[in-house]
């Protein structure tokens, strides 16, 4: 029995080893074909999302085999050989008692077996020396000589010791042979079924435990059926979750180029040209006078690069043009493919430059505490790294102006391009610069070098751009002061709007700053413009009338 048992610990043993092995498999198929990915190459798809939902809920199911294994090994496999071993400990206990019974039976058989031996050869030694008829006929004679006396004597004595010897052995016998006829009916009456019984009954516990384990072989699978059906019912819903509309349109508006179709190619009559003839006919019934008035003398276009422009254009279903190289305001691409990547990158300088003030603002912090208590450190030695965080947001701000300029020149051609559309329907703009499938025009670099006039920075309001100023200063009436400031750094100025101070310069506010990092000043020569915030020391004068304060 216990050898069974430990056969079938041993299926079990080599059952979840393929359930380790599958789920293992598992595991690295998800990772195969489910790789770390960036934030960028997160898929949009409603095919490749549902796909790796499908993976994401195969991993879970992995996991469940895992734990399908592990039951089985603390449950069925580790009790199983934990109760063998107590099984073969409890045997052997029994076998040694049964060994022991055994032994004590026999030693009772050896002192019965001795005092039997010891009786017949004490009755066998009697039997050797007629004592009796010796003494019986010492007796009856009447010897008159002593030493008759002294032999009858010992023949007495020596009768006497054997007969005592053979009585004692005999009781001895006797009494051996009661105890080993007692000992051995207790040993079969007894003991023996007494560890019988209990050998029986730890194989009838073996039997009782492989059923258990059966049942808790059974419930390993059962336990995972709930979370399985789970994971086969979100398959099933990202398989329904497929929608072909939407992912359609996702290829729609992620490749749409923004360009207006081609217009109209125009008749071009080149039997203009020719004369009429007497003898061959007119091929022309238009007067000379009216084809030069149409403008028959004209210049023709060349039909051969006319013919050709469509087949060159449509590289979809033809030849692919050479790739135009990238430049930095991204006019190497379509119009709506160059919106997309120039507001991606404003969003990523917003948040390079939230950052960075996130920094400034931390750092202010801690030099004020080093100010208030100089033992935790020098306030003196944070200044570079301040003034290196404020460098770059000012950089960060330029970035940003410049790629917004951009933007608001691509927003403005497309909706004068709407407004032209709404206009006239049926109208078609000429051979331009624009293709539906992303190429420009011939000459590519007429409008990669064409020179962009960055607007004077509009004027910055409430819950705005933090990065946009007045466009115009030329307001009628000044703007009153509200207090003034010392520029704790030089700054140039270079943007439209903005205005260059040296170190140390005083300077007057004229407006606070509104949240965007820009504090409007005004120098003592009249010049006004728009300076950091952070480069300034500013003291406002709470009773100037026409003070505001922006919360």
């Amino acid at each position: 029995g216990i050898d069974f048992l430990e056969r079938y610990a041993k299926f079990v043993k080599e059952r979840l080893e393929i359930e380790q092995n599958y789920a293992k498999q598992l595991r690295s198929l998800v990772k195969k074909y489910c790789p770390k990915r960036s934030k960028d190459e997160e898929p949009r798809f409603t095919s490749c999302l549902s796909f790796y939902s499908i993976l994401n809920e195969l991993n879970d199911y992995a996991g469940q085999r895992e734990l399908v294994a592990e039951e089985m090994a603390h449950r069925v496999y580790g009790e199983l050989m934990k109760y063998s071993q107590d099984l073969k400990a409890e045997r052997k206990h029994h076998l040694q008692e049964g060994r022991k019974a055994q032994q004590y039976l026999d030693q009772c058989w050896k002192q019965m077996d001795n005092s039997t031996k010891k009786f017949e050869r004490e009755c066998r030694r009697g039997r050797e020396v007629p004592l009796r008829s010796l003494f019986e006929r010492l007796d009856n004679e009447h010897s008159t000589s002593s030493p008759n006396a002294d032999v009858e004597k010992d023949a007495k004595n020596q009768f006497y010791a054997r007969t005592h010897a053979a009585d004692e052995s005999k009781n001895e016998y006797a009494s051996q042979l009661q105890n080993f006829n007692a000992e051995q009916w207790k040993h079969f009456n007894n003991a023996i079924p007494h560890i019988f019984k209990n050998l029986q009954a730890m194989d009838e516990r073996r039997t009782v435990k492989l059923g258990e384990t059966y049942q808790s072989f059974a419930e390993a699978e059962r336990r995972v059926i709930p979370i399985v059906s789970k994971c086969l019912e979100g398959m099933t819903a990202a398989a329904k979750a497929v929608d072909e509309r939407r992912d359609s349109a996702i290829v729609v508006e992620s490749f749409k180029s923004g360009f207006e179709p081609p217009g109209d190619y125009p008749f071009e009559d080149f039997s203009q040209n020719l004369s009429r003839t007497g003898s061959d006919g007119t091929i022309s019934n238009t007067p000379k006078g009216e084809r030069e008035k149409d403008g028959g003398t004209g210049p023709r276009p060349d039909p051969k690069h006319n013919m050709s422009r469509p087949k060159n254009k449509l590289w979809l279903f033809g030849k692919k043009p050479k790739k135009a190289p990238s430049l930095e305001d991204f006019s190497h691409l379509p119009p709506e493919q160059r919106r997309k990547r120039l507001q991606q990158r404003i969003d990523e300088l917003h948040k390079e430059l939230q950052k960075e003030m996130d920094q400034r603002d931390a750092l202010n912090k801690m030099k004020d505490v080093y100010e208030k208590n100089p033992q935790m450190g020098d306030p003196s030695s944070l200044q570079p790294k301040i003034s290196e965080t404020i460098c770059n947001m000012e950089k960060l701000r330029s970035e940003i102006h410049k790629n917004e300029t951009w933007l608001t020149e691509v927003e403005g051609k497309q909706s004068s391009r709407d407004r032209r559309h709404s206009a006239d329907n049926h109208q078609r703009p000429p051979q331009g610069r624009e293709s539906p499938e992303g190429s420009y025009t011939d000459d590519t670099s007429q409008e990669q070098h064409t020179p962009r006039h960055h607007a004077r920075p509009p004027q910055p309001h409430r819950n705005s751009d933090p990065h946009e100023f007045d466009d115009e200063f030329d307001d009628d009436d000044p703007l009153p002061v509200i207090g003034h400031c010392k520029a704790l750094y030089g700054f140039d100025g270079e943007n439209e709007g903005t205005l260059s101070m040296a170190e140390d310069e005083v300077l007057y506010i004229i407006e606070e700053d509104k949240g965007d990092g820009w504090t409007r000043a005004r120098k003592q020569t009249g010049e006004e413009g728009y300076v950091p915030t952070s480069y300034v020391d500013i003291t406002l004068e709470k009773s100037s009338k026409g003070a505001v304060t922006y919360i």
